[in-house]
């Protein structure tokens, strides 16, 4: 697998772009020069120079600095939505495709519910009569995201449930829950993982669209897309200060996106 990852230029390039965003979110007061909330007046939109490498805001906090620190928030968020969504997915999709009739009938025109409305749309909605913040965004997305983890995993099951050694399993006398977890959901879920690793980035991306029309992250958090948000304002005279937090996201969805790719390159011979 590592000869795989290391043999595709594009999937080493996400593999190195995600390493660098957890180092630095993991050491992120010892990379950044500057307090991310220290308001400087004085020192409000200056360019980028060998002091503010990415320049300063309106206020005159450090732009590197809150990048460095926003990718904190942006990989929390990414993280706990595919970690909250991923699990009830996956069972209630294991649980659909394996038992079938009125159960399957339940849960699948419950995700078709949700898969109805366009997945940001939805989130917005929810967001919106939760308040503003980080944590009902995460929530919201969750919320959102889970049905297509469903729908990929009952395709899963639904293609091995009568294999050989789903009956052998039977005969022996195992029961319908021990199977299901035991035998049909290992060998189906491998699928929803390659898809996890592709959501990462466009989670990312749709909470920092929330935090940009309002809904999510709240000044003076240094979250990616509330510094977008907050810089529209100045943007002709301060061009810097919009331009480095949308690369920072642009690096970030692509980085993972790539890696993804590469994951599921690896992961399903149908793609070798």
């Amino acid at each position: 697998m590592a000869r795989r990852i290391f043999s595709s230029p594009l999937t080493v390039f996400g593999f190195l772009v995600v390493l660098l965003l957890l180092i630095f979110a993991a050491f992120a007061p010892l990379i950044a020069p500057h307090d991310p909330l220290e308001v400087d007046i004085v020192n409000k939109l200056q360019p980028p120079s060998s002091e503010h490498l990415f320049g300063t805001d309106e206020v005159g906090r450090d732009i590197f600095s809150r990048i460095i620190y926003g990718t904190r928030i942006s990989l929390k968020i990414g993280l706990l939505v595919v970690v909250l969504s991923f699990p009830i997915g996956t069972i209630l999709g294991a649980i659909a495709g394996y038992f079938g009739g009125l159960v399957d009938s339940i849960i699948m025109r419950t995700t078709d519910i949700f898969l109805s409305f366009p997945g940001i749309i939805l989130a917005m909605s929810i967001a919106a009569a939760l308040g503003p913040s980080i944590e009902n965004v995460l929530l919201a997305l969750a919320i959102v995201w889970w049905p297509w983890y469903t729908r990929i995993v009952r395709s899963s099951v639904l293609s091995i449930k009568n294999s050989e050694f789903i009956e052998s399993a039977r005969a022996i006398g195992a029961s319908p829950f021990r199977i299901l977890f035991k035998e049909v959901l290992p060998n189906s879920i491998a699928p929803a993982s390659i898809q996890a690793s592709l959501d990462l980035g466009f989670v990312i991306l749709a909470a920092a669209g929330l935090s940009f029309i309002g809904l999510g992250a709240q000044p003076p958090s240094p979250e990616w897309g509330a510094m977008l948000s907050s810089s529209r304002e100045n943007l002709r005279e301060a061009w810097w200060a919009a331009t480095f937090p949308g690369l920072a996201i642009l690096i970030t969805v692509l980085g993972f996106n790539l890696l993804g790719d590469g994951i599921r390159d690896i992961l399903d011979p149908k793609q070798r």
